[in-house]
C-alpha cells in the first residue's frame, strides 16, 4: 500500500495546486458512500480472466480465514470528482483506475447475494443489504439506480445481472464466464458463507480522487501500468488519444472510430490481437518495428512528432483494422482472397502484415486491382514457404517485410514486386524453381510445423471443387514402423534400413488416405489393391500408385520429383526479363580505390592477416561483398557490417552494432560510441595476427547477424 501511496506522491510533488486527495479504506464501505462510479467510454472492457478472479478468491478465502489477518490491500481506486464528470449523471465518479477490480468484487457480491437468499450469514451480509448498500441505489431508478456503470457491452450485462434482468443476447464473454464461476465456487461453499463475508469485508483499497486542471490522469496511467498493475498497448494508446479530449469529442470519437474496431475485432480477439494489429500499422508507417511492449511509447513519438490530427489518426488506424481483420481475422468477403489470407495464416507469417496492409490500403483505395491483389498475397505465401522447405532461417523476414514497401512504383505495382523480390541478396532471397526442386524431396515434410497445410494445397491446386483435406489422415506408404516386415524389407532391397531412414517422412513416401488404419504395415501391393486402395483413390496425391508394381529408393524419388515440378506452379516464383529487371537493379558504384591505396596492407606483418581475415568474411555468406575506400575498406551486406582501417602494426575493425548488443567473452572491444573514428557502428576490435582470427571472427559474424535480423 504504502508503494502506491508513494507512487501518487511521486507523480504529483511537482505540480503546484494540486487537490489529489488519497485514503486507505475497506473497498465495501467505498462502494457503500459513493453515489454512483462511471466508467468513462475511453477505458478498456472488463477483461478479467478466471485466473484472475481465482486469485482474488483465493485471498479473500485466506483472510476470511485468518483472525489475525485484519485487511488485505488490492489495489487503488482512482477517479475524478464530480465536477469533472463528463457523463451526464451530475453525481458519478469518473474512474480512471480499478474498474477491473470494482467490477469483479461487484460480480462476485451479486453471486454471494444470490446464494445467500433470506438468510444473513454475517451482519450486514444478507441479500437485501448487499444489493442496497454495494450494487444499487434503492432510491433511484434507471441507470441512477446501479453503483457502477460500465460502457457498451460490459454495461448492459452488468445491468441486467445486478437489476436481475435477462441476460441480453450480445452478452459480455467475461461477465458472465466470472459470474458463473463464481456461481459455481459459492455452491461448493456448501451453504458455509461465513468465511467469504468476512473475506469481503478484509479488502481494503487506496481511493485516490482528481481534479481536472491542476491532476493529470495520464499520468497516472502510464506510471501505473510501469509498476505491473498492467494495462494493455491497446489500452494506453485509447485513453492517450481520447483521454484528453472535451467530453462532447470523446464521445465522437469514440463511437465514430474506436468502438467500431472493438466491434470488428470482437470481444475476445481485441484482447489478444490489437496490441499486434497496432505494432504492425506502426512498422508501416515508420518503416521501423517496435518491441511489442513498447507500441505505445513508438505510437506516441509518432503522433506528436509529427504533430498529427488525432481525428485523421483514428479514422487512418480503423480503415488499416479493417484491412487487418479481413487477412487476419478471417472477415474478407471475397471467396479468393478469404482462402489465400487463410493459407498465409496458416503458415504463421505475422511479420508479413505491414506489407499486406501496404497492399491492402492500396486494393482498398483502386491503386491495386482485385486480381493483382490477389497474385502479391499469393506471392507473399510461396515467398516464405519456399524459404521454409527450403531451410533458409526466417530471422531476415521481419526486416524484409517491414522495408519492402520503400522500393515499390505504384505505377507498375505488380513488376516492382516481382522485381523487388528477385533482388532480395542471398539470405533474404526468393528460393528458384531448382532450388525447390532439389530441396523439397530432401525435406522432412511428416514433421513440418504445418503439414496439413501443403498436403491441402498440392492435392487441391488446379481443381474447383476443393478436397477437405482435414477429413483424410496422412499415409506413409512406407511404413513408420522400425521393426519392418519381410515383405517390406524384400520390397526395398538389401539397403531397406537406409532407405528407411532417408525416406520415410520425405515428399515422396506420403499421401492422403481416408484407409489409414485399414492399410497398417500391409505390403505395398495390399495397399494398391485392397478395397479402397491406391487404385481406387480419387486422391489426386494418389495419382499413379495404382500403376506400380513396386515401391522403393526408385519410385519414391520419381514420385518426390514430379510432386516437386507441381510445387514450383502451386508456389510460384516470380519472373520478369532481364531487361525489366535491370532496370530495377542499381549497377554498383566503384569508390576508384585499391588495396595499392591502403600501404599498411602490403606489408609483409599484415598481408597474411588481412588475406586471411577478408577470406574468412567474404565466406560468411555470398552476399558479402568488399570495398575499398579511402580511409577504410568496407565489408557490407546490405550494409557495412565490419570495416577495416589499416594501421601500422595491426587492423582496427569497426563492427556496426551498438556495444551493449556485442558477446565479447574474453573482453577484447572498445567502446567507442560518439568517438568520431572511421568505420560504421560503435564497437572497435584490433586484430594483428593470425592466431586471434577466430576469435574474432566470432565477433564479426554476431555484426553480421544483427544486420539479418534488422
Amino acid at each position: 500500500m504504502l508503494k502506491i501511496f508513494n507512487l501518487i506522491e511521486n507523480e504529483f510533488e511537482n505540480q503546484n495546486e494540486s487537490t489529489m486527495k488519497a485514503e486507505a479504506l475497506p473497498l465495501l464501505r467505498f462502494l457503500k458512500r459513493s453515489p454512483q462510479l462511471a466508467i468513462p467510454i475511453y477505458q478498456r472492457m472488463y477483461s478479467w480472466s478466471i485466473w484472475h478472479c481465482d486469485q482474488l478468491w483465493n485471498d479473500i478465502m485466506r483472510v476470511g480465514n485468518n483472525p489475525r489477518v485484519s485487511a488485505h490491500f488490492i489495489g487503488s481506486i482512482v477517479y475524478v470528482e464530480k465536477e469533472l464528470s463528463s457523463v451526464s449523471i451530475p453525481s458519478a465518479l469518473l474512474v480512471i483506475d480499478g474498474q477491473q477490480r470494482v467490477t469483479t468484487v461487484s460480480i462476485l457480491l451479486e453471486a454471494l447475494a444470490r446464494a445467500i437468499g433470506n438468510g444473513e450469514p454475517e451482519d450486514g451480509f444478507s441479500a437485501r443489504k448487499i444489493r442496497n448498500h454495494y450494487l444499487l441505489d434503492p432510491e433511484e431508478s434507471g441507470d441512477l439506480r446501479h453503483k457502477l456503470i460500465l460502457t457498451q457491452t460490459d454495461k448492459t450485462t452488468l445491468l441486467a445481472l445486478t437489476g436481475q434482468q435477462p441476460i441480453p443476447a450480445d452478452a459480455s464473454v467475461r461477465i458472465m464466464e466470472n459470474f458463473n464461476h463464481f456461481t459455481n465456487h459459492i455452491a461448493g461453499l456448501n451453504g458455509q458463507l461465513n468465511t467469504l463475508c468476512r473475506g469481503l469485508a478484509k479488502l481494503m483499497v487506496v481511493e485516490v480522487a482528481l481534479s481536472r486542471g491542476q491532476d493529470n490522469p495520464q499520468l497516472i496511467f502510464e506510471s501505473m501500468n510501469s509498476t505491473g498493475m498492467a494495462l494493455s498497448q491497446a489500452d494506453l494508446i485509447r485513453n492517450f488519444v481520447l483521454m484528453g479530449q472535451e467530453p462532447e469529442k470523446q464521445t465522437q470519437l469514440y463511437v465514430n472510430y474506436w468502438r467500431p474496431m472493438e466491434n470488428l475485432f470482437g470481444q475476445e480477439a481485441y484482447k489478444w490481437a490489437f496490441d499486434g494489429f497496432m505494432r504492425h500499422y506502426l512498422t508501416l508507417k515508420t518503416r521501423s518495428i517496435p518491441r511489442i511492449d513498447e507500441v505505445y511509447r513508438e505510437f506516441k513519438a509518432y503522433v506528436t512528432g509529427q504533430t498529427l490530427d488525432t481525428e485523421a489518426v483514428l479514422a487512418d488506424i480503423r480503415a488499416f483494422a479493417e484491412y487487418y481483420c479481413s487477412m487476419a481475422l478471417g472477415t474478407e468477403k471475397d471467396v479468393d482472397l478469404k482462402a489465400a489470407f487463410h493459407d498465409l495464416r496458416e503458415l504463421k507469417v505475422d511479420v508479413a502484415y505491414p506489407l499486406l496492409l501496404e497492399f491492402y490500403r492500396d486494393y482498398a483505395t483502386g491503386v491495386l486491382t482485385r486480381d493483382e491483389m490477389l497474385q502479391v498475397v499469393r506471392l507473399v505465401e510461396s515467398y516464405v514457404f519456399r524459404r521454409a522447405v527450403c531451410g533458409i532461417p526466417t530471422n531476415s523476414l521481419n526486416t524484409t517485410f517491414a522495408n519492402f514497401g520503400r522500393s515499390l512504383k505504384k505505377d507498375r505495382y505488380v513488376e516492382s514486386v516481382f522485381a523487388n523480390f528477385l533482388l532480395l541478396p542471398s539470405y533474404r532471397r526468393f528460393p528458384n524453381d531448382e532450388e525447390v526442386k532439389r530441396e523439397m524431396p530432401l525435406k522432412d515434410l511428416y514433421n513440418f510445423p504445418r503439414k496439413a497445410y501443403w498436403l491441402r494445397r498440392l492435392e487441391n491446386y488446379g481443381r474447383k471443387e476443393r478436397v477437405p483435406v482435414d477429413e483424410y489422415t496422412i499415409e506413409h506408404i512406407m511404413p513408420q514402423k522400425e521393426d519392418m516386415t519381410e515383405a517390406w524389407k524384400q520390397e526395398l532391397g538389401p539397403e531397406w534400413e537406409r532407405i528407411h531412414v532417408t525416406y520415410l517422412h520425405t515428399l515422396g513416401n506420403l499421401t492422403l488416405t481416408g484407409y489409414n488404419s485399414e492399410y497398417g504395415c500391409k505390403s505395398f501391393l495390399e495397399k494398391r489393391d485392397m478395397p479402397g486402395g491406391f487404385k481406387e483413390s480419387p486422391i489426386k496425391l494418389n495419382q499413379g500408385l495404382g500403376q506400380l508394381d513396386h515401391w522403393n529408393e526408385e519410385t519414391i524419388r520419381d514420385r518426390a520429383a514430379k510432386l516437386a515440378e507441381v510445387a514450383a506452379n502451386v508456389w510460384p516464383a516470380p519472373t520478369l526479363e532481364a531487361s525489366v529487371l535491370d532496370a530495377y537493379n542499381p549497377q554498383p558504384t566503384t569508390s576508384g580505390f585499391s588495396i595499392e591505396d591502403h600501404p599498411h596492407l602490403l606489408s609483409a606483418a599484415l598481408r597474411p592477416v588481412f588475406e586471411a581475415f577478408r577470406k574468412e568474411v567474404l565466406a560468411i555468406d555470398p552476399c558479402v561483398t568488399e570495398e575499398f575506400l579511402k580511409l577504410y575498406v568496407a565489408y557490407k551486406a546490405e550494409t557495412n557490417f565490419v570495416d577495416i582501417v589499416p594501421q601500422a602494426k595491426r587492423l582496427r575493425l569497426a563492427l556496426n552494432m551498438a556495444f551493449h548488443e556485442i558477446d565479447d567473452p574474453k573482453g577484447l572491444c572498445k567502446d567507442v560510441t560518439n568517438l568520431g573514428r572511421w568505420g560504421n557502428g560503435d564497437v572497435e576490435v584490433g586484430l594483428s595476427s593470425l592466431d586471434q582470427l577466430p576469435y574474432v571472427m566470432s565477433l564479426v559474424r554476431q555484426s553480421f547477424q544483427k544486420q539479418i535480423e534488422g
